[in-house]
């Protein structure tokens, strides 16, 4: 460790329908571990709720993370991901990560210079006994994304500028971002990139569209304008506001409910989440066929970013429920084959149609069922493209780059051989996608 390392936090926590937080434990440092303990307080509480199981059971004593971790996966989802930690340490030491110099800086660290408005119903304090939010200065977009620039170049912010974007730092993610508090509702806000060669937070607006045109729960997206460059709106699903002030819905990702780390992550199976939707989750069956559904449509659009750490469900204490879908981004291809992030089918992890199929009765969804379900996908993204593209305002070149390639890309046609109805089905709505770039007036 080093000297800028802190040894110990608390944790509080959003109780369900609660507007305030509680204190539920401490998290202290054991060489490269962090253990945990409920407070007394806390555990004779009515409405008390373990923070997760089976990682933190709702028990007395200290608790070590399970699995070999060096910390519960559960408390890990509350901490900053790439971008939320460049800013911290931009702000620490006004130098980008690899810099030179840059001391290694401590999880807990991470934990308690983060922003307070973190996913999900945790954060985290120095005290056990007065909760202190660590809260945004008001800014503007144009202001948002003049810091996201400057953090991007590893230059120091301004003290009112730091302010504003550090509220963004405990969101997940590598790509820039911030907080904003819009009145009746709470979004993210994602910016483009310094090095971006295509816009991909339009791709990302076209997909979460498309996503919902197709009848999955994807969160609702806008698209807006800040310093002369497109900014991606998210509404937050985490939030819901009373009169008595916003309430915080507790959450956890598809890696914790796995019992896995950022480490273990290229072991996370669609598999493996099936049987814990089976057991674990409310309305199982219905979540099975959204979760295939999603799948599929990653598959179509390109989407092979599909890690555990975007996928994650509501927890209350007793069971799961699935959030809705978010981060489905199409990723740049450099030739046809593409993998996804997480393990389809055994081993498989191809980003085909035949491995889709082969999945299906993870879901309890027969084959004849799945290629339905597959080819209303297909058909609904070659109906919906041109007025989705229209609205995203998509320039002709990433129109081009976009249609057949990170959408409808014909690997995933590979293997498809005893499928021709849903080949034909494919085929057709891909040339539509093209050559709607050709008729564009």
């Amino acid at each position: 460790m080093t000297s800028k390392d802190e040894t110990e936090a608390f944790v509080w926590i959003w109780l369900p329908g609660a507007t305030k937080p509680v204190v539920a434990g401490r998290l202290d440092q054991e060489g490269e571990r962090l253990l945990f303990t409920y407070g007394a307080s806390y555990r004779r509480r009515q409405s008390a709720i373990s923070i997760y199981e089976p990682e933190l059971p709702l028990q007395e004593g200290v608790i070590a993370p399970i699995n070999g971790l060096q910390m519960a996966s559960c408390i890990r989802d509350g901490s900053p991901d790439a971008w939320g930690r460049r800013v911290i340490i931009n702000r620490l030491t006004g130098k980008k990560p690899d810099a030179a110099g840059v001391p290694e800086i401590g999880e807990l660290t991470f934990l308690l210079k983060s922003g307070s408005d973190r996913i999900g119903a945790l954060d985290f304090q120095a005290s056990a006994t007065e909760y202190v939010p660590r809260l945004a200065a008001q800014a503007s977009l144009d202001e948002l994304m003049e810091a996201s620039e400057l953090i991007e170049k590893g230059v120091p912010l301004t003290p009112a500028l730091d302010e504003a974007l550090n509220h963004g730092t405990s969101i997940g993610g590598a790509r820039p971002k911030a907080l904003i508090d819009g009145g009746t509702k709470k979004l993210i806000a994602k910016f483009s990139a310094a090095n971006d060669t295509y816009s991909v937070v339009k791709a990302e607006f076209i997909a979460m569209r498309l996503a919902s045109a197709c009848g999955l729960n994807a969160a609702p997206v806008s698209m807006s304008r800040a310093a002369h460059k497109d900014v991606l709106l998210i509404d937050r699903f985490d939030r819901t506001p009373t009169q008595e002030g916003w309430t915080r819905r507790a959450m956890v990702s598809a890696l914790t409910m796995l019992g896995l780390d950022e480490m273990m992550a290229r072991y996370a199976s669609y598999e493996d989440l099936a049987e814990l939707i089976r057991h674990r989750f409310t309305e199982p069956k219905d979540t099975l066929k959204e979760l295939y559904g999603r799948i599929c449509f990653n598959v179509l659009c390109g989407n092979t970013d599909d890690h555990a750490r975007n996928h994650a469900a509501f927890w209350d204490g007793r069971m799961l429920t699935l959030t809705p879908a978010y981060d489905i981004c199409p990723q740049g291809r450099t030739g046809s084959e593409a993998t996804q992030a997480m393990l389809i089918k055994g081993e498989g992890r191809a980003s085909t149609l035949a491995t889709l199929l082969a999945a299906a009765p993870d879901y309890h969804i027969k084959e004849p069922e799945a290629a339905a379900l597959i080819e209303r996908q297909i058909t609904t993204i070659a109906a919906h493209w041109q007025t989705v593209c229209e609205e995203a305002e998509l320039s002709p070149v990433d129109r081009k780059l976009f249609a057949g390639r990170q959408f409808l890309n014909s690997y995933a046609l590979d293997g498809l051989d005893r499928h021709k109805p849903l080949q034909d089905a494919f085929r057709a709505a891909r040339d539509i996608l093209i050559a709607s770039e050709d008729t564009r007036p």
